[in-house]
């Protein structure tokens, strides 16, 4: 297999790395951006493309879908190079120049690596009571609202998640109910209060036991579901589908075999965004510092300093500050 070659490699797709892109060709840089997901997005396309978020500098309120829409096409002129579904396993320096590895066997060669893993390898935390339902019509995502149109829907879970998928999925659904272990919530208390006020039935104090199935055109499909609900026993609720919302878990994969300095789960880095491996950077919620905000605004900022850094370290006599984009034809 031939070698690729580009000036930087981003290892990682969300929203930092596109900006990242974004920003990379507006340096002149040719850019290779790598995931193992897929899909551009990152975490907003795997978990939460519906939700709206009110945090990003100059839109009041933008859905995660249009979020990572924008941020393509932002970068898009500068045709950078996508490798998605294809995950960067080991680091190398050939020369002073890193050097990558896809599980693939694919080699790319750069100039420098900038790191926008966010929590590096994620999966969802399984539904125990579901291990041994072997259909279809368990999620732990719902990257498609309507998929669910029409459907009896219940989602189990307390957290943020939850929540918002039962504020996405009402109207959309035939029936929406939320089902937790506890009686607390880790979710904001104004979307419990918002979801309550739709009339949303939850149902705390609650294990889910059992799910069941019926075959439909040939397929096991969910068909309902058992809970055990404190001081009063056993329920059946139908179902359609279960949006199993339990959290995920996350590690940094093969990233922690690259020799990076580490703080905890996360990467290192100084003002610069620097690591201290040679020419290889890290922005976003995977890199950490004194002080540090993880918040999508935070991460822009972070993508911004980490290429113009790079650039200097790929280009010496290249300025630091590379002008404003206003001024650019």
């Amino acid at each position: 297999m031939s070698v690729l070659t580009v000036d930087l490699a981003i290892v990682g797709a969300g929203p930092t790395g596109l900006f990242a892109a974004y920003y990379a060709g507006f340096r002149g840089l040719k850019t290779a951006v790598l995931d193992a997901l897929p899909e551009a997005g990152g975490q907003i396309t795997a978990m939460y493309p519906e939700k709206q978020i009110f945090d990003v500098g100059g839109f009041p309120e933008i859905k995660g879908r249009d979020l990572v829409e924008n941020l393509v096409r932002q970068a898009a002129p500068f045709t950078p190079l996508y490798l998605l579904g294809r995950q960067a396993t080991k680091l190398e320096h050939v020369d002073g120049r890193p050097v990558l590895e896809l599980a693939d066997g694919q080699r790319l060669a750069t100039e420098a690596v900038l790191i926008t893993g966010g929590l590096g390898s994620f999966a969802p935390r399984p539904l125990p009571a579901a291990a041994d339902f072997h259909g279809t019509g368990i999620v732990y995502f719902v990257p498609e609202l309507a998929a669910h149109a029409g459907q009896d829907v219940v989602i189990v879970g307390g957290g943020d998640s939850a929540f918002d998928w039962a504020l996405a999925l009402h109207g959309v659904a035939r029936s929406v109910v939320i089902v937790h272990r506890r009686e607390k919530f880790r979710a904001h208390q104004g979307t419990v209060d918002r979801v309550r006020a739709l009339g949303v039935p939850v149902v705390v104090n609650a294990q889910v036991t059992a799910v069941h199935g019926a075959e439909r055109d040939g397929t096991v499909c969910v068909s309902g579901i058992d809970i055990d609900v404190k001081d009063q026993g056993p329920q059946s609720l139908p179902a359609d589908a279960i949006v199993a919302a339990l959290g995920f878990t996350a590690d940094l994969g093969p990233l922690g075999e690259w020799g990076l300095g580490l703080d905890h789960r996360t990467i290192a880095v100084d003002s610069t965004m620097a690591t201290n491996l040679p020419r290889v950077y890290a922005a976003g919620d995977i890199a950490s510092y004194p002080g540090k905000v993880k918040l999508i605004a935070t991460g822009f900022g972070e993508a911004a300093t980490a290429v113009n850094n790079a650039a200097v370290a790929i280009d010496p006599d290249a300025h630091l500050f590379p002008g404003h984009s206003s001024e650019n034809p």
